[in-house]
């Protein structure tokens, strides 16, 4: 009989987010499990549990005997009237007071050609447009409050309740124990297990219970479903069912995937020109022809295990570099330049209407100054006054403060240190196994692979390992310092949840920041730059160390960089939406096993979302983190993969629909937050964006050939003709090989069989005067041409690329005017209103006081109630 009544009271639970009465909505839920060992747990819960009592909260607790593990107890909190009006007047939270009267006239010129994309318009706009205004629990007549139990929103509910639940402490007041306060305390020390509000509804199914909404299975419909990556996102209901502060992240994701999409039509078409002028490549039919390129002798590229080589061995890569390696490069560099620009002009226009559709105008003030950390509170124990509202408040001393800063500073340089010395690593494993590939590779052995095996030389070898083993060590040291960063933040302490997480964005980002771009940078910038010259060559750690510095293939570097991200940047990405669809969707299968081996009306609401993953405080942070680092990668260094931007977009698209179904499907609803834009995130993309300028004119500068190729063509052609003939030849260097010192030279057996005796001199990628000159082995006077035009390009290009940014910048408004006109209407109504309100109000006091003097009926709205006059009157 037992068992019938707990099924029968399941059945009728099971997907309901009410008590058992039906009635009061389950707002939030703390679970537990009763060790034996849990004297002191049993004792602070009880605590907790009635302090949250104190304060208005109503708890029903679940006995573990009815849930399905027979072990865990579950508390569902539900907040009242009383205490939500209360706390809603505490937080300031913007809630409706008028229609919105405004038309919209934001209508698209043929907006017919959208139809495919749209989603329905329930789905996109759940809830009617409302002038809004800051709750004030004094004047709750003011409002439109048609329902008590339905005013707030529940992700409001939620919010309000974890605002409580946050501050609400654990011991007795005779303690005064004032540190122990707070659910994130007591869900670490393992007094609770989880916390956390309850999903409306299955997300495959809609509620069987008609009070409930059923956005989860709305969300997981039209947005978390992979086919439909072709349709808008719903932000509004979005943000209804998680907040302000993931509807913002897929507001911005969204619209970073919208301006991607012309950058990769753009990097497409500049690819497909390189393909296209493929025969036109005249340095490359040079290089491969058998009369030129492999007449050319060229001098050892390392000590003792490589030998002599003919020019033409590098025929591929020199086809493959002129992908990359063109006119379009140029044009790609300074149109991803403009382009960073007007996506941040853009999205900050994009970001302005949201904040006003969103109640978010004026957050800052009104919200993240009132909402301390309750870690900063109960650690910060010396209190000062507070000179705008005249109250105590804690404080950090200033001792204090610099002393944590300067910890947190040495530990940051430590790790980046660290990460130097990494790449410092790799780039000696580069110079070290490179020999080893010449020599075994000097007999070809690869050439009898099929397809593959012309393409493999020991450059292309060295680059593929040591960009793999690069990635590896970035993996490593990401999961290594996540925790260091975030243990360096709580040691200093914020005050906010905003400041925490400007404090963590910046450390981490930094790191990343160095992490994943160094080894870009290494080749971009440092490879065979710093080479000398045969007979005076330049070695890593000083001619002991016999690891002499790479040079570059005579193609370039470029196509090494082009490697270099492509193996980074794509193996960032797939791994990325591996890690963040895979682990949690193992985790739940493996959590929630046992349950689908019995009934499912044994399967509460509760005990469905307490075997899912917790999204946590951080959870956005990853996804910011992760699309930042991807923005670098596509801006950076763009001008050496034209394709970067296509990459990136084919990766969003899917991105989009990961996170959201993981979201939907796989994680805890999170603990609804506001934000009104994207954070620190901003300044660190408009950093990035200024940066991509000058790296990509120093790239297309010093590691492209374009302006080597340009100055010969104009300066140095011997025909005075308009073409690339004889530029091989021309870029070379003469050496006597009778100069190569001892311990330079090939050793016996490295040389291939086509060299010997009569071959007296050998070619290097330079600029010198050769042998017998008065200046020999010193810079030719081309040299120097070449470097002026380098640095004059990177002048103009950059003067070129910011003058029309700051134009671009100053031409588009941050705030759309429509929308200042909204914001100003909507502070005239709320003054307005307020004033008939207060007006209104008087009356009514006044008509009520004559009444009690005369015997007359009163003949100001005389058979109305309260709310109706003001209504009426409004």
């Amino acid at each position: 009989m037992r068992g019938l009544q707990i099924i029968d009271k399941q059945q009728q639970s099971k997907d309901s987010v009410f008590f058992r009465d039906g009635v009061r909505r389950i707002d939030f839920v703390l679970s537990y499990i009763d060790d034996k060992d849990g004297e002191r747990k049993q004792e602070r819960r009880k605590l907790y549990e009635a302090n949250l009592m104190k304060v208005g909260l109503e708890l029903e607790t679940e006995d573990k005997s009815e849930s399905e593990d027979g072990k865990t107890y579950f508390v569902k909190i539900h907040a009242p009237w009383e205490v939500l009006a209360t706390y809603a007047d505490v937080l300031k939270i913007k809630v409706p007071f008028k229609a919105n009267d405004i038309p919209d006239n934001s209508q698209m010129p043929m907006n017919w050609l959208a139809t495919p994309f749209r989603l329905p318009e329930h789905i996109m706009h759940p809830e009617p447009d409302y002038f809004t205004a800051s709750f004030d629990n004094s004047k709750c007549d003011f409002f439109l409050i048609d329902n008590k139990d339905t005013f707030f929103p529940p992700s409001t509910r939620n919010r309000i309740v974890y605002y409580i639940l946050s501050r609400c402490s654990y011991f007795r007041d005779e303690c005064g124990d004032k540190d122990k306060k707070g659910i994130k305390r007591l869900l670490n020390n393992g007094t609770y297990t989880a916390a956390f509000p309850l999903h409306d509804c299955r997300y495959w199914k809609r509620s069987r219970d008609a009070n409930c909404e059923s956005d989860r299975y709305n969300l997981y419909k039209y947005w978390a479903r992979f086919f439909c990556f072709f349709k808008e996102q719903p932000l509004n209901l979005i943000r209804k069912y998680y907040g302000e502060k993931i509807g913002i992240y897929f507001a911005w994701l969204g619209f970073y995937t919208e301006m991607l999409l012309f950058a990769a039509v753009v990097g497409t078409i500049c690819f497909i020109y390189g393909f296209l002028t493929y025969d036109d490549n005249e340095w490359s039919k040079e290089i491969c022809d058998e009369k030129i390129g492999g007449n050319i002798v060229m001098c050892p590229l390392c000590d003792k295990k490589c030998g002599y080589w003919k020019l033409n061995t590098t025929c591929n890569s020199s086809w493959q570099s002129h992908l990359f390696d063109n006119v379009a490069t140029v044009f790609f560099a300074i149109f991803m330049g403009i382009w960073v620009t007007l996506f941040l002009e853009f999205w900050k226009r994009r970001q302005a209407r949201l904040e006003y559709e969103w109640d978010l105008v004026d957050f800052e003030e009104e919200q993240q100054q009132l909402q301390l950390r309750p870690e900063y509170e109960t650690k910060c124990t010396n209190r000062k006054l507070n000179r705008i509202t005249q109250e105590m408040e804690p404080y950090l001393p200033i001792t204090s403060k610099c002393a944590r800063m300067c910890l947190s500073g040495a530990t940051v340089l430590f790790w980046i240190s660290l990460i130097i010395a990494c790449i410092i690593g790799v780039i000696a494993y580069r110079l070290a196994v490179y020999a080893a590939f010449a020599s075994i590779m000097k007999d070809s052995p690869t050439s009898n692979l099929q397809v593959v095996g012309p393409y493999i030389t020991p450059q292309l070898a060295t680059s593929v390992t040591a960009s793999c083993i690069n990635f590896i060590i970035i993996m490593i040291l990401n999961l290594m310092y996540e925790r260091v960063a975030i243990w360096i933040t709580d040691m200093e302490i914020p005050k906010t949840h905003l400041e925490y997480e400007n404090k963590l964005t910046v450390k981490m980002f930094l790191f990343q920041f160095v992490n994943y771009y160094s080894s870009c940078f290494y080749v971009a910038f440092f490879k065979g730059k710093f080479v000398g010259h045969p007979g005076n060559y330049a070695y890593m750690f000083g001619s002991l160390s016999k690891l002499r510095n790479e040079e570059c293939d005579p193609g370039g570097c470029l196509i090494e960089l082009t490697t270099q991200l492509v193996i980074v940047m794509t193996g960032k990405q797939v791994w990325g939406n591996i890690q963040e669809a895979l682990v949690p969707w193992l985790m739940n299968w493996w959590g929630s096993r046992k349950a689908r081996n019995h009934p499912e009306s044994l399967y509460s609401r509760w005990e469905q979302d307490h075997d899912l993953q917790g999204f946590g405080q951080l959870g956005l942070f990853y996804e910011y983190l992760e699309m930042v680092i991807q923005f670098g990668f596509i801006t950076l260094f763009v001008a050496s993969f034209p394709l970067a931007p296509l990459l990136a977009l084919i990766n969003n698209i899917i991105e989009v629909r990961v996170d959201s179904w993981k979201l939907t499907t796989q994680f805890r609803r999170p603990v609804a937050a506001k934000a009104h834009s994207i954070g620190a995130w901003e300044e660190i993309l408009s950093g990035i964006a200024i940066l991509s300028v000058v790296t990509n004119a120093f790239i297309v500068a010093f590691t492209s050939d374009m302006i080597p190729r340009l100055v010969y063509m104009y300066a140095y052609q011997p025909d005075s003709q308009r073409n690339m003939k004889g530029y091989i030849n021309d870029s070379l260097s003469v050496f006597n090989i009778s100069r190569i010192q001892l311990t330079s030279r090939p050793e016996e057996g490295e040389n291939p069989s086509w060299f010997n005796s009569s071959i007296t001199t050998c070619r290097y990628r330079d600029y010198r005067y050769p042998p017998g000159h008065e200046k020999e082995y010193e810079h030719t006077m081309q040299f120097w041409h070449i470097l002026a035009a380098k640095l004059a390009f990177i002048i103009i290009m950059e003067h070129v690329v910011f003058s029309v940014k700051f134009f671009v910048a100053w031409m588009i408004p941050d705030v759309p005017s429509d929308v200042r006109a909204r914001v100003k209407r909507e502070r005239y109504l709320v003054q307005e209103y307020l004033h008939n309100y207060e007006v209104e109000k008087l009356k009514v006091q006044l008509s009520l006081n004559s009444s009690n003097d005369c015997t007359c009926t009163p003949m100001i709205y005389p058979s109305l109630p309260q709310h109706e006059v003001l209504s009426e009157c409004l």
